[in-house]
């Protein structure tokens, strides 16, 4: 077993006390520790991921890289590869915010439009399995209030588990998307065609019965090479346009991308969805509140996707 050097373990540490980073800021931290620029010296940093990942194996951890569904980005996290009650014991939310999380992700994983987001007013409205009124159910779950579900809602947003898209709703974050790889194949999401990740926010190919998917920065990286977009699966081309909003999310991130969430929001939408929610959890005994967009927010939820 190699011994790491004080650059291997620096890596490790900003990732521990950062969380998920973005390449643009991984690759700073490498350069700045040890003198190589990623763009020159690509094979060196490829080793020491490599290295490093040789000796997290002994405690099932993984330095990984994944790209964000919602702008592509790519971005760097340590995962976990173990889940069993003892990693489970390591978690700082409760049983009803594990099984609050769980059911976020599976109405997400579900959503037929394909958007890889919920509503935020279903979110509130999604119930526990054992929210049920049935007798003898756990008071943790019984108990478990809007206002609860807001804070909650707010934590694992913060921990990067989910995140805020463009429009204000509800998305998965990064770290989930590093950390439940394994849950989205086991479940059924298909995969992106191009780049092989979670197809959850993707554009579908047109040919009725076809299931290929792609996202939509694929879709922006094979139109600017190639030109025209042809499906790998089936040979129908894809009428593709590249959106409006592209080009000023490329520039945000040239110029300081910030770590936390794949897209800010603005201040005014904020204070705007914070004083809509307050609303909501004045009324934390209701059964339901209202929203624009039908969804049945019952959910069913498995055990084996959970933050840690």
């Amino acid at each position: 077993m190699a011994v790491l050097s004080w650059k291997h373990h620096t890596l490790i540490q900003s990732l521990l006390e950062r969380g998920p980073l973005t390449e643009k800021e991984f690759h700073s931290i490498f350069t700045a520790i040890t003198g190589e620029n990623t763009g020159t010296h690509a094979t060196k940093f490829n080793d020491y991921l490599l290295k490093i990942n040789r000796e997290l194996s002994y405690v099932q951890l993984d330095l990984r890289a994944c790209r964000d569904p919602y702008d592509g980005r790519v971005y760097y996290g340590l995962v976990n590869n173990v889940s069993d009650d003892q990693s489970k014991l390591g978690t700082k939310y409760s049983v009803p915010q594990i099984a609050f999380f769980k059911a976020i992700v599976e109405a997400i994983a579900q959503d037929v439009t394909h958007d890889g987001c919920i509503c935020n007013i279903d979110v509130l409205n999604i119930k526990l399995e054992n929210q049920d009124g049935s007798l003898g159910i756990p008071a943790a779950f019984r108990n478990f209030t809007m206002s609860q579900k807001e804070k909650t809602l707010d934590q694992l947003v913060k921990d990067k588990w989910l995140c805020y898209t463009e429009d204000d709703n509800i998305g998965v974050g990064v770290r989930s998307i590093l950390d439940l790889r394994g849950w989205f194949n086991n479940n059924g999401v298909p995969s992106c065609e191009v780049c092989n990740e979670a197809g959850l926010k993707a554009k579908l190919c047109p040919k009725e019965g076809c299931t290929v998917r792609i996202h939509e920065y694929c879709l922006k990286k094979i139109f600017s090479q190639k030109g025209v977009i042809v499906c790998p699966s089936c040979d129908t081309q894809w009428q593709y346009q590249p959106t409006k909003a592209e080009p000023i999310e490329h520039k945000e991130e040239e110029t300081d991308p910030m770590p936390s969430q794949p897209s800010s929001r603005p201040a005014q939408s904020r204070s705007s969805l914070r004083s809509k929610r307050k609303r909501l959890s004045q009324n934390d005994d209701a059964n339901t509140v209202g929203c624009s967009s039908p969804a049945d927010t019952k959910r069913v939820t498995r055990s084996s996707a959970h933050p840690r």
